[in-house]
């Protein structure tokens, strides 16, 4: 696999900084089935370069978590053009990845992106929790008259029936979703956004203690006033701190082993949207792994 120089990588951090890179950041823009507002093709290339103004010293963790990781990122390349080949691409990369022992965070594109990444995943691990920040359920057996859509991005992924999905956010859903949750709670577990000053966090050690965890991020779990870049941003939503202090605590208690953020919609001139998307990421990868024993 080809990476880019240090410097035009994510975080763009100084190239003479030498590590024994854990993560490898795979910029995958696929943009097949946006449903309303496009733009997504965008985000990886506004995720790295955003990336470049972050602070490397986390003030929270007392550390500059990259110098003991090590980021690498992949040169950007060429997605195939049928959807389904794409998946299976990004499946193929993923697994190149985990064949090296080392952690994939890919940069969407659309949520479709995440049963062709977690593939690997599935196929590796005899038991695996997919932690789903979303606005939507993305439960749809299809949409559109596609199975693979961005709205049915979760449904495809509990096709691999060892998976199961806790989603945070969930404030918009059809009828045929809803009574696909309510048949399928076994497998299916929802903080919906509406109870969020009610939610009993403490299930979250009964749901994660010593599980392996992907963790798929669309942007528009955010809360539409501070992420509107984004093709269907919905009110109601989910804030910085909110997001940080769940995701820390599960990480405290289970094994993160890939991630993926995806349907960040940049807006011209607007950097703060991307700069956030950015700043999300490393901290998803320094808590991922803080807390690995």
């Amino acid at each position: 696999m080809n990476y880019l120089d240090q410097k035009k990588g994510f975080l763009g951090f100084d190239a003479n900084h030498k590590s024994n890179s854990k993560v490898v950041i795979v910029p995958f823009g696929l943009e097949k089935t946006v449903s309303y507002g496009g733009g997504t093709r965008n985000g990886p290339k506004e995720i790295i370069k955003a990336s470049h103004q972050v602070e490397l010293f986390d003030e929270e963790l007392n550390k500059e978590p990259y110098k003991e990781i090590g980021i690498e990122t992949l040169k950007p390349f060429k997605i195939k053009s049928k959807l389904k080949d794409a998946l299976n691409q990004l499946s193929e990369i993923n697994e190149k990845i985990l064949f090296e022992k080392k952690f994939p965070l890919v940069l969407g594109g659309e949520h479709s992106i995440t049963p062709g990444s977690i593939k690997p995943f599935a196929k590796r691990y005899n038991e695996l929790i997919l932690l789903h920040f979303d606005a939507h359920a993305d439960l749809r057996e299809s949409y559109q008259g596609e199975k693979f859509s961005h709205a049915s991005a979760i449904k495809r992924c509990l096709d691999f029936k060892n998976l199961r999905v806790v989603s945070f956010g969930i404030r918009n859903l059809s009828k045929s979703e809803m009574d696909f949750y309510n048949n399928n709670k076994d497998r299916i577990e929802i903080f919906w956004a509406k109870d969020k000053k009610n939610w009993d966090l403490g299930k979250i050690n009964d749901l994660f203690k010593n599980k392996q965890v992907y963790i798929t991020f669309d942007v528009d779990s955010f809360d539409s006033s501070i992420m509107p870049a984004t093709g269907t941003p919905e009110p109601g939503g989910l804030f910085w701190d909110e997001v940080l202090s769940i995701i820390k605590m599960i990480c405290k208690v289970s094994n993160i082993v890939g991630a993926d953020i995806n349907e960040l919609a940049p807006i011209k001139k607007f950097d703060s949207y991307n700069f956030l998307v950015a700043k999300l990421a490393y901290k998803i990868i320094a808590y991922s792994f803080e807390f690995k024993s």
